[in-house]
């Protein structure tokens, strides 16, 4: 289970929407709001990353989609080394103890 937010979701969109539509620099607006100021840049920079504004950052979806994504490969890794364990055990059992034939 994830951490608790430290910021309420509110006081993040309040926050990013001040800075975005104000023009006010981040540490004031920071300051103001009782926000630590890289904490805001953070939201800010990710809000521009879910509008399409920035490359550098993947955006919320895509994050999301990348978490469990790889979550999924994780899951199927562990089927997959069940599998090959399973698959050796029965390749064993059915060859067993090879006899000669006698004449």
């Amino acid at each position: 289970m994830p951490a608790p937010r430290k910021y309420p979701d509110e006081l993040r969109e309040r926050a990013v929407r001040e800075v975005r539509t104000t023009g006010r620099p981040i540490a004031h607006v920071a300051r103001d709001l009782g926000i630590h100021k890289e904490a805001l840049r953070g939201w800010v920079r990710q809000a521009e990353a879910d509008a399409g504004e920035r490359d550098d950052r993947l955006t919320t979806a895509e994050r999301d989609e990348l978490k469990q994504l790889r979550k999924e490969v994780a899951e199927l890794r562990r089927a997959n080394e069940i599998l090959k364990a399973a698959s050796a055990f029965f390749a064993e059992e059915l060859d067993g103890p090879r006899t000669r034939p006698t004449r």
